[in-house]
């Protein structure tokens, strides 16, 4: 029996798309919700004027070969989003919630661009992400508490955009977290307890946190702590006291209180800022201090200076109630150019043994004015010391009295 014509091209038509259905994933074997997620990404993202991303992403070809996306098999493990080079323009429009559906993503980031809108929801369901970084964008939103869900999660990094609401404290519960930067959003609340026993880097600045910080909300394995810039308020001595891994610190421009504990002198600390709170009594440590930059400046700190302070490269303890005369170890490191910063204005110190005559060397800056005292040698100070050269009378006898 013959074949009907009508019924003999179809049969030739299906061949045809079925042999060509067959080459295209012969050459494209990526995972198809794979690729339609990719599709979902790129329509909601452009490259900004200058940048030229997403030139090579022509879904008629192999999306493991376009920039940024990186595949192991058949599923996409990495996606790099923009130039990475330095000075790049990035990239605008928002995140698709699509990008949930790349179940095999261990890797997401985002280049500085104007990326607009919330993190999506949807990122929660990457089970295997380690790596999540969109920084210098602009996002906006909550941080979702969905996130805490990514248990594999090494490093969060949502820096500089207009994230709003609190830290959520699930993100707190995930294990082996190693790297939180969530600096420079709007960010409120209190800071949540951290549980990771690997976090090294935890960098909170440029916010609107409030609050105490519990002794035993931080872990002692922070090599690197930024509170700066907040309005945490009471003391941290018995926190500090347990995080002696810290070669960075910075809580300075916050409302903090209480002593400053002897023992965070002998940290492994490169740059020590905790200037601009509310810090009171005598500061002792407990041995020759060799950090190499000290800012205890604009507190409450009173009692005398420590010798044990000459050993500081730069050390800022003005606009503080110090008092009594300053050691002679100061005076010689500071001749042998071993101090390059010394400030000691705005104190009610008496006086410091140095001949007038002496030239400070020109590597090192020392000031002295606003004590209780004439200053024995006329050096420059800082515009925002002021003109008068020594404390009133009155005020130096109403402290000491």
């Amino acid at each position: 029996m013959a074949m009907h014509p009508s019924r003999s091209c179809f049969s030739v038509l299906v061949v045809v798309y079925l042999l060509q259905y067959k080459l295209f994933f012969v050459h494209c074997i990526l995972n198809p919700l794979d690729f339609l997620a990719l599709q979902s990404v790129r329509k909601s993202l452009d490259d900004m004027p200058g940048s030229n991303f997403f030139a090579s992403w022509d879904f008629t070809s192999d999306p493991c070969n376009f920039a940024g996306v990186y595949c192991e098999s058949d599923r996409v493990i990495a996606l790099n989003l923009g130039d990475p080079r330095a000075g790049s323009p990035g990239l605008i429009g928002r995140l698709d919630p699509a990008i949930g559906k790349l179940s095999a993503l261990t890797e997401l980031s985002v280049v500085p661009g104007r990326i607009m809108g919330s993190l999506p929801q949807s990122i929660s369901q990457l089970k295997d992400l380690r790596f999540l970084a969109v920084s210098r964008n602009f996002l906006s939103g909550g941080i979702p508490a969905t996130l805490g869900q990514l248990r594999n999660l090494k490093t969060l990094d949502l820096s500089y955009n207009q994230l709003t609401g609190d830290i959520p404290r699930s993100i707190g519960t995930i294990p082996g977290l190693s790297n939180v930067i969530l600096s420079h959003n709007h960010i409120s609340g209190s800071i949540p307890p951290f549980l990771s026993e690997t976090l090294t880097r935890l960098e909170l600045k440029h916010n609107e946190l409030s609050g105490y910080i519990s002794p035993t909300s931080l872990p002692p394995s922070l090599q690197y702590l930024s509170l700066s810039w907040n309005r945490l308020s009471g003391p941290v001595d018995l926190l500090l006291s347990r995080l002696d891994r810290l070669n960075y610190l910075d809580l300075s421009m916050n409302q903090l209180s209480g002593c400053i504990p002897s023992r965070i002198f002998t940290f492994p600390i490169t740059n020590l800022q905790l200037q601009r709170n509310s810090f009171s009594g005598p500061v002792q440590p407990g041995g020759q201090v060799t950090i190499p930059t000290v800012d205890l400046s604009y507190n409450r700190l009173s009692g005398g200076i420590s010798p044990l302070f000459s050993t500081v490269q730069s050390l800022y303890l003005n606009n503080n109630r110090f008092t009594g005369q300053i050691p002679g170890s100061f005076a010689d490191r500071l001749l042998d150019a071993s101090i390059q910063i010394l400030y000691l204005q705005h104190n009610y110190l008496t006086g410091m043994q140095i001949n007038p005559t002496v030239e400070i060397p020109l590597s090192s800056s020392l000031c002295l004015q606003y004590n209780c005292m004439v200053p024995p040698i006329q050096t420059p100070c800082p515009l925002k010391a002021g003109k008068e050269k020594t404390r009133p009378t009155g005020q130096c006898n109403e402290w000491r009295g």
